[in-house]
């Protein structure tokens, strides 16, 4: 799970628990628009952040050196090898 996935559920997590936290006086039928926008809302947002993950490939001229490197977890184990390019 990515940074800005974690960031959307954070904010998604936020804005559904601030929905719910609006204070009642009294149940009257067809007044829960506080809860569901909320929850419209903090689907949108949640889904715009998630999209921008995967943004446009960026081009750029010159000189391109590539090579395999080894990946490791935050606990030090290897996770597989990715291809590292360098610009100059």
């Amino acid at each position: 799970m990515s940074i800005k996935s974690k960031f959307a559920a954070a904010l998604a997590i936020a804005a559904l628990a601030g929905g719910l936290a609006i204070p009642t006086s009294e149940a009257h039928a067809g007044k829960g628009w506080g809860i569901g926008a909320a929850i419209v809302g903090s689907a949108i947002v949640g889904a715009a952040v998630a999209n921008s993950a995967y943004a446009q490939p960026v081009y750029v001229s010159g000189h391109r050196r590539c090579h395999w490197q080894r990946r490791y977890d935050g606990l030090g184990f290897y996770v597989g090898t990715v291809k590292v390019c360098h610009y100059y």
